[in-house]
């Protein structure tokens, strides 16, 4: 039976949950996910994890902190004052906004503070400082 090995091709699917329980993501209601190991298109535990696995073969892997999306990194916060904003934008803890770059490329923000003249804009992944659960089964190998 084959087994997955790096730079394989293989459609997996997924559950993605927190330590609490919550589910963030699944592929359960749609196509699994189909990726090429070893381009770096993975977080390194989901990668790590589906190594070795069997065809069809399921298992639930736990995916710490820094095999995820990192820490939450300070230097990713940024104080954006009111009068920057549109008129009409009424900003709210947990709202998502958009912004380009320096070499133009689009950069997302979350908001993660309103104060009285400016906000706090948070450009973290929203799951970075999360350990991750993932439930997977491996559908096919190429």
């Amino acid at each position: 039976m084959s087994q997955v090995k790096e730079n394989d091709t293989v459609k997996v699917h997924y559950t993605g949950k927190l330590n609490n329980g919550q589910v963030f993501d699944s592929s359960l209601e749609r196509e699994p996910l189909e990726v090429t190991l070893g381009q770096g298109a993975l977080i390194p535990g989901f990668e790590k994890g589906i190594i070795d696995m069997k065809l069809n073969e399921k298992k639930t892997i736990n995916i710490p902190v820094t095999e995820a999306y990192g820490e939450v990194r300070e230097d990713l916060l940024y104080d954006v004052k009111k009068e920057q904003l549109p008129q009409d934008m009424a900003p709210e803890v947990g709202m998502g906004l958009a912004s380009k770059d320096q070499e133009g490329r689009e950069v997302q923000f979350r908001v993660a503070e309103v104060h009285e003249n400016h906000i706090v804009v948070d450009a973290n992944h929203p799951l970075a400082g999360q350990e991750l659960i993932f439930d997977l089964e491996v559908v096919e190998i190429k």
